[in-house]
């Protein structure tokens, strides 16, 4: 009889493995497509920018109540972070950074 235990630890750490990538894409992408800020998702979602950052670099793992709470954000359901990407989806486009550079004053002459 074979070991089942073995299959459950292998199958869920293929879930992890494309979960996170999965929900890091979607993340992004959404975001992207809405055209918000990293910045202006993470404040309207009362989290840190830096960790908004991480989530879509997958260096962060989001409780499912944080997941909610973008995605709340975002206008989407929770599940749409699930959806796993097409093979041959490019990564989402980067928006244009936020801040501005300072213009130099015109001299008042």
């Amino acid at each position: 009889m074979p070991d089942d235990t073995n299959l459950l630890v292998s199958s869920a750490w293929h879930t992890i493995d494309t979960t996170r990538p999965a929900v890091a894409w979607n993340v992004r992408r959404i975001r992207v497509d809405r055209g918000i800020p990293q910045e202006r998702l993470a404040y309207d979602a009362g989290i840190d920018r830096s960790y908004v950052s991480g989530l879509e670099r997958q260096l962060e793992n989001p409780t499912i109540d944080l997941l909610d709470r973008i995605a709340g954000t975002l206008g989407v359901h929770l599940s749409d972070f699930f959806v796993q990407p097409p093979k041959e989806a490019a990564a989402p486009r980067i928006l244009p950074k936020g801040r501005r550079p300072v213009r130099p004053r015109r001299s008042e002459t």
